[in-house]
């Protein structure tokens, strides 16, 4: 449905609303004749229905509107009372009204009716002030009786209706354009017929009509629903957690079905809350053409995926922030027109707003083709008040230089105006964008334009999670701000953990990573030395604005959907924490601030002195020329390794919940069934759980469908150089000191399935 039909459904549904209160205050008022407040409240209805109707090229509703808007304004301002006569002229314009919505609403067309005996009629009860003998009932011409009507004009003094505020807010549903909306061509009610006419109802069925499809909801209402949704998903964790131990089919279908409906729930839910982000935008087009005007420039708006959706609570938190960087990019961005026309562009310039889903998050683009953000005249304005040392700034590059300009106090206006120039804003935009989990990034050329790139989390009430441990006590971790995980065996002979002045860092695929040591963070354990790292190390790598660092935890459990609960007052200020959640087990577990956990270890800070910048490091042993492997030991101790691109999934599951199908062995997965094959031994080798009951499964997929690689141990994730993996040896190498089985997994499905995904099995 395009932006017009919205307004269509938009406009009748409020308006249905309006005439079944009209009805309700009219009878009212007959009792209450001198009762300013409700005859203002009448006026303003059809004053409302009269304006849109304008604007959207409806004749004659619009006529019928006016004369009652006409015959409403003494009666408000008490020229004359009330009578039985008036109300029963106002009662005709109200069903004729509905009539007329009703036709829209079924053909797209306002009907053959004109209404000329309706309007003839109010405007006599407005010339004699209702002093009429009653003879002129107020009946709704049908279409029959119009047939060889007159068609004369009974508003022959009619004028024309000036916007309402309703309709100014009905045109913002509409993807806002550069132009004033007073511009928007106006459409033709043919052309909204052909997507609005509904299929006709079958015989003895009653078709229900656009206001009936459609409610109104309390957000508050939608606030405590959203609540016990998530009190629901807590409970359906602490369920499934239970029933996993539980040997007793019934129980586990029951759990599963209790899983799937819960789901189920909270999308729908969350729909409900969901709006396109074009209601953020509506204002801007206005803003842009208001600022653009006192800055004697010239500059055009255009959008992209207005209809992108995302939480109400999230698009109100997002509104100023894209205001004030809209105004920026006015401002300071595009050049004057004449600036323009030297540098060989067009004297208009293009804002562009950009919206769409991605990775989990929405991605909202800020783009203009102005003069771009000059690196060297941030450092050096960045120097002169003191925000950096010389040192500092020849120690970062253009994108750290230009990231500058959202430290508070920062501007590079030469003077101080209304709209710019004071040092306070960008720093607040970051800050309030970060606030409900989303980051700002800055990606500007000289000469070409600036691009601002917003990620956030499409709601913030329930989100995914990776559940680690670290000295006893779990703790969540949005994957929002996750990239991968890395293993470390540091019992070999040699560690691969490095220090930088007393920094630890891992150099992943050629780019040193700063570790960040969760419970030294905390204070649950003394800093390690050099030679403190004699155990295995689970490093979570996060990123925090625009830099990587690594986390290391104890261990890592399991990753589910956590209902997101705030902190108490006495601790809301500690930067580490983001709020809690309840466990499957009833536990509680803190869920961390990836960016105050990287603040508060000077990973965006101090570290950036330290550290070199990963573009210095393509150079170093040849490790940018790498792939990432997952090393694997079968039951039989081979070693082998599988590229880490074409895992999905690392998997625990219990032996027992193994099934057969034909001469098969399958388990079920997130509602499918997956087969399940040994490394080397294909489907229906007799897989069989540890001492535990357990077995370890590297998840293959394609699309829905998943096959689980049943192995014995998970040994670690390595980087391999591609030349080693290159060499004709058989499909074998040598990977730390062990002969080690290259293996694809594409290749092994499809040898043990040679139809792929069309095999039965995967249906």
């Amino acid at each position: 449905m395009d932006g017009l039909d919205d307004i269509i459904k938009e406009f009748l549904v409020e308006s249905y609303e309006s005439l079944d209160q009209l009805d309700s205050d009219l009878l009212a008022l007959e009792d209450e004749p001198d009762n300013r407040d409700r005859l203002a409240s009448i006026f303003r209805t059809i004053h409302t229905i009269k304006g849109t109707s304008g604007f959207l090229a409806l004749p004659k509703l619009e006529k019928v509107a006016h004369v009652g808007e006409n015959l409403l304004v003494p009666l408000r301002d008490g020229a004359f009372q009330l009578n039985n006569h008036i109300a029963d002229g106002l009662l005709g314009m109200v069903d004729a009204i509905r009539s007329i919505l009703t036709n829209l609403e079924d053909s797209g067309i306002e009907g053959e009716a004109d209404y000329a005996s309706l309007i003839g009629q109010l405007q006599e009860l407005l010339d004699t002030k209702g002093e009429v003998d009653g003879s002129t009932p107020a009946v709704v011409a049908t279409d029959a009786e119009n047939e060889n009507a007159s068609g004369k004009d009974a508003s022959a003094d009619h004028v024309a209706p000036e916007p309402s505020v309703a309709a100014a807010e009905t045109t913002s549903v509409k993807p806002a354009e550069s132009k004033p909306a007073a511009a928007v061509p106006t459409p033709k009610p043919a052309e909204v017929s052909e997507a609005k006419t509904p299929p006709k109802p079958s015989d003895g069925e009653k078709g229900k009509s656009v206001a009936d499809s459609t409610v109104r909801i309390d957000v508050d209402l939608l606030d405590k629903l959203m609540n016990l949704v998530g009190e629901l998903v807590l409970a359906r964790n602490q369920i499934l957690r239970i029933c996993e131990k539980s040997k007793d089919s019934n129980i586990l279908a029951a759990s599963q079905r209790l899983n799937l409906i819960t789901t189920e729930l909270q999308e729908g839910v969350m729909k409900t809350r969901m709006q396109p982000i074009r209601h953020a935008w509506s204002k801007l087009p206005r803003v842009v053409r208001d600022l653009a005007s006192a800055c004697k420039k010239k500059v055009a708006v255009e959008m992209e995926g207005a209809d992108t959706e995302l939480d109400k609570t999230i698009l109100e938190a997002i509104k100023d922030p894209l205001t004030h960087i809209v105004r920026n990019s006015v401002d300071h961005g595009i050049e004057p027109p004449e600036a323009r026309l030297e540098a060989g562009k067009r004297a208009e310039g293009i804002l562009l707003l950009r919206a769409f889903h991605e990775g989990g998050q929405v991605i909202i683009e800020i783009c203009d083709d102005g003069g771009g953000i000059r690196a060297d005249r941030v450092r050096d304005k960045a120097i002169e008040k003191g925000l950096i040392t010389p040192e500092q700034a020849d120690m970062m590059g253009e994108r750290e230089l230009i990231n500058l300009i959202l430290l508070p106090g920062f501007s590079t206006a030469q003077t101080v105006t209304n709209v710019s120039g004071r040092g306070v804003g960008m720093d607040v935009v970051k800050t309030n964008i970060e606030r409900i989990g989303g980051t700002l990034e800055i990606k500007s050329v000289a000469g070409k334009g600036t691009t601002l790139r917003i990620k956030i989390p499409l709601t913030l009430a329930i989100v995914p999670a990776l559940i680690t441990e670290t000295a006893g006590e779990a703790y969540a971790i949005p994957q929002v701000s996750l990239l991968e995980l890395v293993r470390l065996d540091c019992d070999l002979d040699k560690c691969e953990i490095e220090f930088i002045h007393d920094v630890p860092v891992y150099r992943l695929r050629g780019n040193l990573l700063p570790l960040v040591f969760l419970d030294e963070l905390l204070g649950l354990r003394p800093p390690r030395g050099r030679n403190d790292y004699n155990e295995s190390v689970n490093i979570i790598v996060l990123q925090a604005e625009d830099r990587h660092f690594g986390l290391v935890v104890d261990s890592v459990i399991d990753s589910q959907e956590i209902v997101v609960k705030p902190l108490g007052g006495f601790l809301e200020n500690i930067a580490c924490y983001a709020g809690a959640t309840i466990m499957g087990d009833g536990m509680v577990a803190l869920i961390l601030d990836v960016l105050g956990v990287a603040q508060r270890s000077n990973v965006l800070s101090e570290h950036r002195d330290r550290v070199p910048r990963n573009n210095d490091l393509a150079h170093l042993d040849g490790m940018s020329e790498s792939e990432l492997m997952l090393l694997v030991e079968s039951d039989n101790g081979n070693r082998s390794a599988i590229k880490l691109s074409t895992v999905a999934r690392l998997e625990k599951f219990e032996a027992s919940r193994i099934e057969h199908s034909g001469n098969e062995q399958v388990i079920q997965y997130r509602g499918e069934i997956m087969p399940l094959l040994q490394l080397g031994n294909g489907y229906g080798g007799g897989v069989s759980g540890d001492e535990n009951g357990l077995i370890n499964a590297v998840v293959y997929s394609a699309g829905r469908m998943h096959v689980g690689v049943v192995v014995e141990n998970i040994v670690d994730v390595v980087n391999v150089p591609l030349s080693m993996l290159n060499e004709p040896n058989k499909g074998q190498c040598i990977i730390r000191d062990r002969v080690t089985e290259v293996v694809d997994l594409d290749q092994v499905v499809s040898h043990v399935a040679p139809r792929g995904f069309d095999n039965p099995m995967f249906a």
